[in-house]
């Protein structure tokens, strides 16, 4: 992955995640190869107050809740292989962002803020049982690590699949110069897509505002794929997307701050062995120090925690190695069962 890719609906813009079950248990429920139908629709809408609604999926049983964060501009459906074999184990929920998915559109800016108050918010109103599995993946580990630094009684074991390196222009000037000349071409892009949403021009035949939709996502039905493309050509979608890239500067041109601890509360970093493979050669090594960095330097916030490296996959461990974030997360659960809170 080059320049941390985050998808966009179907285009690729360069930008800035139950007893002592055994992990082998996790094997014994079939993964989807494909995103169900059941995410054409919205599962629960949990209401925040002043009119927003938050889109909770959950499903399986069981005394420990797990809540599953997506990576920046990605919804619940990002969890689709890894939430079935959560929930034979215990009580799994993911849900969508604000301005993602079937969820309402937040006030802006969207920052970390915003997205911690917005999920205690929805774990109260949904009624979630506390403390809670966090997952986070990419910026879905921002949004955890804050969270549980904020309401450190709410979280009982934290995995954190790839998180994204901070202060990489330390370790990879080159790429952070190319970066910000990027960025400009990238957000001008971004507001027309956002101009067209709102003109209600989406989908569109122009060449470029085309490009702002992409591809049918081939994990997805055509019916599903529909919805999605009516979802993706609302003003909040392109709202959301603007802000949540534009904080994203704010959120990993700065190290890990010092100051951040969670005690002793069992803290797994699964760090992906492909993440840069399509970097330039001068940029590589660069980038994987700065990654390596910030992931070392997270596990060091916790003294209960673990790096573990998963190979064959990219950035994308949950659809890459949903069997591997399974076993993260049973680990984590036994870890938590002899911390104590």
């Amino acid at each position: 992955m080059n320049r941390l890719y985050l998808k966009v609906g179907g285009a690729l813009l360069l930008a800035v995640m139950f007893g002592q079950a055994r992990a082998t248990d996790a094997s014994h429920t079939p993964t989807p190869q494909r995103i169900p139908d059941s995410y054409a629709h919205a599962a629960k809408l949990i209401d925040l107050g002043d009119r927003r609604y938050l889109n909770l999926r959950c499903s399986g049983s069981g005394a420990q809740t797990v809540m599953l964060e997506a990576g920046a501009v990605a919804d619940s459906s990002t969890w689709f292989k890894v939430q079935p074999l959560l929930a034979a184990h215990a009580r799994v929920c993911a849900y969508d962002r604000a301005g993602f998915g079937f969820s309402s559109e937040g006030p802006l800016p969207r920052s970390l803020d915003a997205d911690v108050s917005d999920l205690h918010a929805l774990i109260q109103s949904a009624g979630l049982a506390t403390p809670l599995v966090m997952v986070g993946h990419s910026l879905g580990s921002n949004i955890v690590r804050q969270y549980a630094s904020r309401y450190p009684a709410d979280v009982r074991a934290i995995v954190l699949l790839d998180p994204p390196a901070q202060d990489i222009g330390r370790f990879a000037s080159g790429w952070q110069k190319d970066e910000d000349t990027l960025s400009v071409q990238r957000f001008a892009f971004l507001r027309r897509c956002e101009a067209a949403a709102e003109k209600h021009e989406l989908p569109s035949t122009d060449p470029e505002l085309s490009q702002c939709l992409g591809e049918a996502d081939p994990h997805a039905s055509a019916k599903l794929n529909t919805v999605n493309l009516i979802l993706m050509s609302k003003p909040a979608y392109w709202h959301t997307v603007l802000s949540v890239l534009q904080n994203n500067a704010e959120v990993f041109k700065p190290p890990v701050s010092k100051q951040e601890t969670h005690g002793s509360t069992p803290l797994i970093v699964l760090s992906a062995a492909n993440t840069y493979a399509d970097a330039l050669p001068r940029d590589r090594k660069g980038l994987e120090e700065a990654r390596a960095h910030t992931q070392a330097q997270i596990v060091a916030t916790s003294s209960g925690g673990t790096l573990v490296h998963v190979p064959d996959t990219s950035h994308d461990i949950q659809i890459d190695q949903p069997d591997a974030v399974a076993k993260a997360v049973m680990q984590a659960l036994g870890m938590a069962q002899h911390t104590p809170k």
